[in-house]
């Protein structure tokens, strides 16, 4: 189980990452297609925002115990969460693989 704090920093981050996504995405845009002078006040702008309003800070986290590594991002579980649960039969059509 991950500390309640590093979840609590990452939901936090999460909600930040929300709120900002129009404008980073618009920003994004004028660097990409505009004028060079456009381009150096976007850049600006973008530099400007929170650092947690990027995507790249929010982490990947088990959605059951928050555990940091090992994440299968299709079940949003973490490996060791995953195997326990599919031994038990928790996780529809995830079968034990036998040769």
């Amino acid at each position: 189980m991950a500390k309640k704090s590093k979840i609590a920093a990452n939901e936090r981050r999460k909600a930040v990452v929300a709120r900002y996504a129009d404008r980073r995405a618009r920003l994004k845009e004028i660097i990409r297609t505009g004028t060079p002078g456009e381009q150096a006040e976007a850049v600006r702008a973008l530099a400007r925002q929170p650092r947690d309003a990027s995507a790249t800070r929010v982490r990947n986290r088990d959605s059951v115990d928050g555990r940091p590594r090992g994440h299968l991002t299709r079940f949003g579980l973490s490996r060791v969460r995953f195997r326990e649960m599919a031994h038990r039969g928790e996780l529809p059509g995830v079968t034990k693989a036998s040769w």
